[in-house]
């Protein structure tokens, strides 16, 4: 399993990852909102600007303090070797 890098020593597993946006516009604002209302935001951003929001497959978003193109940077263009492997 492939993990990227979200600050702070925290990871999150890419294959799990649907969407990194960032966290300016009303409707990510409010996909934010509504994620604390459910129990499903990660905040690891640990008190800092947020700049880049991970959404994940399972529901859950996490708030993140790097800048979307560095998170994005983490994905690569190469599949994952791991599950190639015979």
């Amino acid at each position: 399993m492939k993990l990227i890098d979200i600050g702070f020593g925290s990871m999150a597993a890419a294959a799990r990852v649907v969407a990194v946006v960032g966290p300016d516009s009303a409707p990510v604002k409010r996909l934010g909102q509504e994620a604390r209302e459910r129990g499903m935001l990660i905040d690891a951003s640990f008190g800092r600007k947020t700049q880049s929001v991970l959404v994940m497959d399972s529901g859950h978003v996490i708030w993140s303090s790097l800048p979307t193109q560095r998170v994005s940077a983490q994905f690569g263009a190469g599949p994952d070797t791991e599950e190639e492997t015979p």
